[in-house]
């Protein structure tokens, strides 16, 4: 993997891509939050490793951005344990946190974990987006029936009669609905 390393302290940084290179990964790194969002647009990583406490954007705002313009899974790393800023993590697109200083098997077990929830989190996201597609379409075709329904056809009339356009004209129902509703 291509793994986004951002911290401000050069030997955490140098600790971390040593471990992530002799785990076989190809890093780059920033130095702060700010670097690290121009970074995930210019190098794609397929991970990020944001350090919270950073100068100009911190990791949280940081992980926010990098999460709208170019999802992927992101760990969050902090040499605090407070309770505050995991809630404020709780409430970002992260798949994992992170507490200095890691230990390589710690940091191999996170990446996976969140490798594992960022594709979940994602087949979720297309699930959803394809269901509310189908029930955009649902609506529209039902709405072309009630058109239909209009002229005297009954239910089950006006949707074989959808079915047998879209058939032949060699468009989706859907489309086919659309059409008709338009005119």
């Amino acid at each position: 993997m291509r793994i986004l390393i951002a911290d401000d302290e050069s030997i955490i940084r140098l600790g971390l891509k040593k471990m992530l290179q002799e785990m076989g990964h190809e890093v780059v790194t920033a130095v702060n939050g700010r670097e690290a969002i121009g970074m995930a647009q210019t190098q794609q990583p397929d991970l990020a490793i944001l350090d919270i406490k950073m100068p100009y954007t911190d990791g949280l705002q940081a992980a926010q951005t990098i999460s709208r313009s170019h999802p992927l899974p992101i760990l969050l790393l902090t040499a605090f344990s407070e309770q505050d800023l995991i809630d404020k993590a709780t409430d970002l697109p992260i798949h994992g946190y992170l507490v200095k200083p890691v230990k390589p098997a710690e940091l191999s077990a996170a990446i996976a974990i969140a490798r594992k929830r960022f594709e979940e989190s994602q087949a979720l996201a297309q699930r959803t987006a394809d269901l509310e597609t189908a029930l955009a379409e649902r609506k529209l075709i039902d709405r072309a029936k009630g058109k239909l329904m209009e002229t005297g056809m009954s239910e089950a009339e006006a949707y074989q009669a959808l079915q047998a356009y879209a058939r032949q004209s060699q468009q989706t129902v859907a489309q086919v609905a659309r059409a008709l509703l338009k005119k």
